[in-house]
């Protein structure tokens, strides 16, 4: 199944304080394997960034200004992502952003299946830091460029985080959204499959030949 790792910048935190989005960053995986679809911009927020914003991401609303606008994009952003799973990283923050937006050029909340990293990290390692950095850090991924919060950097960071936290999980995980009123009011059911590895017919032989040999040593 092809999914898409999603991040987004902001001016700030609230939708209900007014705030937009001022990138959006998407890489595509197929079979967790990231390719060569991206989709990603900036984007005129039609506001002033917050000062913890700027500190965050660098975005100047002199640097904003003559980018596109939301509902000069949508459509692209839109089939980019149409029918497939969206990687988010604190899910309901970007969410409640990318729905806003649609909200305001009069498009429909996106009905997307979610993976948040964020429920995954939380239910793997409970009482840990579990923020992109720290990950980064615990799987040894290299995030040494990121200076600054960036869509489509976090996204690559992102996808390696993603593929280390299943890949030691049970084959089925069943999780719930924690605002499934903003996310979705389902159970999210997904089935993750760990890569098996048959031997070879001759390092089947070997594997034999060396048990033969150490029972010997062990008993004569």
């Amino acid at each position: 199944m092809k999914e898409i790792v999603l991040d987004t910048e902001t001016t700030g935190i609230s939708v209900k304080d007014g705030h937009r989005i001022v990138e959006i960053g998407c890489i595509e995986l197929n079979d967790l394997i990231p390719t060569n679809n991206r989709f990603h911009c900036y984007l005129n927020p039609e506001r002033k960034v917050s000062e913890k914003a700027l500190s965050i991401h660098g975005y100047t609303d002199e640097f904003l200004s003559d980018k596109k606008k939301f509902s000069e994009i949508v459509e692209e952003f839109l089939n980019f992502i149409d029918n497939k799973r969206l990687i988010i990283h604190n899910a309901e923050f970007d969410l409640s952003h990318l729905n806003n937006e649609l909200a305001l050029v009069g498009k429909k909340d996106l009905k997307n299946e979610v993976i948040d990293t964020l429920i995954l990290a939380r239910d793997k390692f409970p009482g840990s830091s579990v923020n992109l950095d720290a990950l980064c850090k615990r799987y040894g991924v290299d995030n040494s460029r990121r200076k600054n919060h960036t869509a489509l950097l976090d996204c690559d960071l992102l996808a390696k985080v993603y593929i280390n936290l299943i890949d030691q999980r049970e084959p089925t995980l069943n999780f719930k959204t924690q605002n499934e009123n903003t996310i979705n009011k389902n159970y999210v059911n997904i089935s993750y499959f760990k890569k098996v590895v048959k031997p070879s017919v001759t390092e089947l032989e070997n594997h034999r030949n060396y048990l033969n040999n150490k029972l010997k040593k062990n008993f004569f």
